[in-house]
């Protein structure tokens, strides 16, 4: 994830050789970074946001004069962690591994997300953690999903509970967590079918498996490179049943990665992972830090 403009690259010709930075320079950095950031696929109301914090935080600012840039650069990291970082967030196996057994997590998202796929790659860091889980195919609308969901059971030799297509998720998802209590399964992970927050009958069915279910996580499940759309989304999906997580994936796809900034100042819901691969390990802790640090370039 890189801005298309490196902050701090330009600090130099833009600040003079002062001990204090002055109000005047702060403007001119604070328009170069709005720009950078909006390149960056930042929202605007969100890039205004940093903007202001920035500006509070460097104006007057009395500096060492040969730490100018890296003072900046410090203060830049600092806003752009804090946006990242909401009240609520948590480290999910450690969540996880504290919870009352069986562990019901419903996720949800958007078709071509990579929902499935990343289902399994947390059933995979379960597995690797000594907690056993077991996956339920609550997609029952898009064709191939419980094929699909089977054959990553097969390959991570997890049990996948599954009904005919048509059925209804919330059935599968209670006869899943039925199997789990009978059999002292410490996780289920519930699938869902991919829906968008405009297509009112399949939220409704999503309601209908909160409410039978009583997930312990909600987690949503979206690309890194959906932008504006993908706020909109999580946001419809947070006021129809909360969501308590947010795993971003594509995001080795991903050249701009603003949406990591725009979905935890629009949503408060914290980011848990980064999908960077294919593979069942290609499931990264997201590190607020880090991606700070790659957007600044």
């Amino acid at each position: 994830m890189k801005a298309k403009v490196g902050i701090g690259k330009s600090v130099g010709s833009i600040f003079s050789p002062t001990i204090t930075i002055e109000e005047a320079d702060v403007k001119q950095m604070l328009d170069e970074l709005e720009l950078s950031l909006l390149e960056s696929d930042v929202a605007y109301d969100v890039s205004l946001e940093v903007c202001e914090r920035l500006g509070k935080k460097l104006s007057g600012l009395k500096v060492k004069k040969n730490r100018v840039q890296e003072e900046i650069g410090e203060s830049v990291e600092k806003v752009l962690v804090d946006i990242m970082s909401p009240v609520g967030g948590f480290d999910f196996y450690e969540k996880v591994g504290g919870l009352k057994r069986p562990v019901k997590i419903l996720l949800v998202g958007p078709n071509g997300a990579g929902k499935t796929t990343t289902i399994a790659k947390l059933a995979h860091g379960l597995k690797e953690r000594e907690m056993s889980c077991v996956l339920a195919a609550g997609d029952t609308f898009r064709a191939a999903a419980i094929e699909q969901l089977q054959e990553h059971g097969r390959r991570l030799g997890i049990e996948v509970i599954k009904s005919k297509y048509g059925a209804d998720p919330a059935s599968v998802a209670y006869d899943a967590i039925k199997h789990a209590h009978s059999n002292k399964v410490d996780v289920v992970l519930i699938d869902s079918a991919g829906r968008q927050d405009t297509n009112a009958n399949l939220i409704d069915e999503m309601k209908k498996i909160n409410r039978v279910v009583s997930p312990d996580l909600k987690i949503y499940i979206g690309e890194s490179i959906g932008g504006s759309a993908l706020i909109e989304q999580i946001k419809g999906f947070h006021e129809a049943i909360g969501i308590d997580g947010a795993i971003l994936t594509k995001v080795d796809c991903d050249a701009k990665g603003g949406t990591a900034i725009s979905l935890s100042y629009s949503t408060g819901v914290p980011i848990l992972f980064l999908g960077v691969g294919q593979k069942y390990e290609d499931l990264k802790k997201f590190d607020a830090q880090e991606v700070a640090r790659q957007i600044i370039g």
